[in-house]
């Protein structure tokens, strides 16, 4: 056998690299997968579905929060990830409690988070009809009967985990029987509680949920879809699972409280005959720590007017969110941290904050906003000359392209940059210390202005013209700080939030289950101080201040004469990300 040639061995070598870096790249794809995608992927080549179709089923009856952004991200990511489809419905068997302010909340923000579901907006109640038809089916296989037992009765019949429940004297009624009683209870003959319908399955059963669950009550309450037609609605344990049969859905992807339900969910398609019936799947929740998102609490506090509504930035309700300068990048970041399996956990804070600065940090102009005011006069620059300084817009994103600062002998800086008594290491202004105007000069501090109490009014300086642009090569400053040109500068207000609730307490108070509030969960800024970049803003509009965090201008508050901005985040985060494998 001849000696191979140098160039043959390169190419044997660049093939075997090659070869190792696609079986790593498939093993790294494998193993990314979570258990729902294996799950899914195995139906298709199975043959037992030919299709994905997925929805989003929210109640509504309050405003969405951050946990149903990881169902609603994850639905619409499947879908998308397998050539499928994406429902958006609405679960509105229960006219008690639900409301068309909250079926336009929610379709903003399922929009918002850019799942498109196309021309396929669907309610429970148009199906209606259908639920009707299939418990009268269930009747006529003996499968469903009407009950005169009270709710309470219901359960004492019902049993207990050791315990096998007992039969109702109403369970052998005659299909007859039942047809007519069923009928009756449409046409209004009953009030509410009187009768009731449920599946007969097995009260023996070790599952409660098949214990002859109840599938239709009587309630004669106006809808918000359907008016007064109807007087019985379907529970949701019977109307979800027909739901999803008639829409096609494939893939019935629901949280893992309903893991004790499916037994009843796989019942309820295989009675009523539907041909291809969907599979339940469940995942575990996100859950973050020291929030509230229990839509009674929530509901408290905007009717007692703790918080401006559901949409309060301190709420981490998806519409509160967006309103505080979040994004949808951020929460899918967020989503895609947290992951998708079966076990409980829960997330901190910190790692939502970490994906917003992640997400924001190289997009937004970092521009200059004093917060707390102290004004500072540069007494050798000439009176009545102003100077634009060119400052890049994101020193680490060149294509945000620079802007021009004015600059004057009247500045104000922060009250935390000027300590006229300064603590050991503290390297900004005071007497006698010199530091970086940033992008400007350098600036050395010779005294104070007081008022009548001692209390500091402004702070007297000097500048070196020689260091313009603020990097001065023949000497070092430890201390850089901003500022904002008085004569030019935009007044604004300013809300600095923390978590609403007491995180030493926990959310809850363990006697009366009433909340833990953070009494200092907003401090808002009246005299905030803006350089001239910021005039045009708009709602939602973000920006880094510089030093001083992430900020989004209110939608609800704000106004082009005078800007309300929120923070989103501050600049310091405690999250670490996880170590990675390999």
């Amino acid at each position: 056998m001849r000696p191979l040639k140098a160039q043959e061995q390169e190419e044997i070598m660049e093939k075997e690299i090659a070869a190792r870096e696609e079986a790593a790249k498939e093993e790294k794809e494998v193993v990314s997968k979570n258990f729902i995608e294996r799950i899914i992927e195995e139906d298709l080549a199975t043959g037992r579905f030919d299709h994905v179709m997925t929805r989003f089923p929210p109640e509504p009856n309050g405003y969405l929060h951050i946990g149903h952004a990881k169902s609603i991200l994850l639905n619409y990511g499947l879908a998308q990830k397998y050539g499928g489809k994406f429902n958006l419905r609405f679960d509105d068997t229960n006219p008690t409690k639900e409301k068309i302010e909250f079926v336009e909340s929610i379709k903003e923000d399922v929009a918002w988070l850019g799942a498109d579901w196309e021309d396929r907006l669907f309610f429970a109640s148009d199906y209606f009809e259908q639920m009707y038809e299939c418990a009268v089916k269930l009747i006529k296989k003996g499968k469903a009967y009407v009950c005169d037992l009270t709710a309470e009765e219901i359960r004492e019949y019902r049993g207990t985990l050791e315990e096998p429940g007992k039969e109702s004297p109403y369970r052998n009624r005659s299909v007859e029987e039942n047809l007519r009683l069923f009928t009756e209870m449409r046409e209004g003959k009953y009030a509410d509680g009187e009768k009731v319908l449920r599946a007969k399955i097995d009260m023996a059963s070790p599952n409660i949920n098949m214990r002859d669950p109840v599938i239709y009550r009587v309630a004669h309450m106006s809808h918000h879809n359907t008016g007064d037609k109807w007087c019985i609605y379907p529970m949701y344990d019977f109307a979800h699972p027909i739901e999803d049969a008639i829409e096609g859905i494939s893939h019935s992807i629901c949280t893992l409280e309903f893991e004790d339900h499916r037994p009843l969910y796989d019942w309820v398609v295989r009675e009523c005959e539907f041909p291809m019936p969907p599979k339940q799947i469940e995942f575990a929740k996100l859950y973050l720590r020291n929030v509230v998102t229990g839509k009674r609490y929530i509901k408290k506090l905007v009717e007692e007017g703790i918080v401006d509504g559901w949409d309060d930035p301190r709420l981490v309700s998806i519409s509160g969110l967006r309103r505080r300068g979040y994004t949808p990048e951020s929460i899918k970041m967020f989503v895609e941290l947290a992951g998708v399996s079966k076990s409980q956990s829960a997330c901190d804070m910190p790692m939502l904050e970490y994906c917003i600065r992640e997400d924001l940090k190289l997009k937004r102009s970092r521009l200059m906003a004093v917060l707390r005011p102290l004004r500072l006069i540069i007494d050798n620059y000439p009176e009545g000359q102003t100077e634009y300084l060119e400052i890049p817009n994101n020193p680490e994103n060149p294509e945000l392209g620079s802007r021009q600062v004015p600059f004057s002998r009247e500045l104000y800086i922060e009250q935390e940059d000027f300590m006229e008594v300064p603590v050991k290491k503290y390297f900004r202004l005071f007497p006698g210390n010199e530091v970086r105007l940033m992008g400007a000069y350098f600036v050395t501090c010779t005294g104070v202005d007081k008022d009548e109490n001692g209390e500091i009014t402004a702070v007297h300086c000097t500048y070196d013209p020689e260091t313009r642009g603020g990097n001065c090569t023949t000497r070092k400053v430890k201390g850089t700080i901003h500022w904002v040109a008085a004569e030019t500068a935009l007044k604004a207000t300013c809300r600095l939030y923390e978590n609403i609730v007491d995180e030493e307490k926990g959310v809850y108070n363990e006697e009366d289950g009433s909340l833990n509030l953070n009494p200092h969960s907003m401090e808002v800024l009246e005299d905030c101080l803006l350089e001239p970049a910021f005039a045009g803003a708009k709602a939602f509009d973000s920006f880094q201040f510089v030093r001083n965090g992430f900020f989004c201008v209110d939608y609800k508050d704000s106004a082009p004469e005078h800007l309300v901005f929120n923070r989103i985040v501050s600049l310091k985060s405690s999250f670490k990300l996880p170590a990675q494998n390999g």
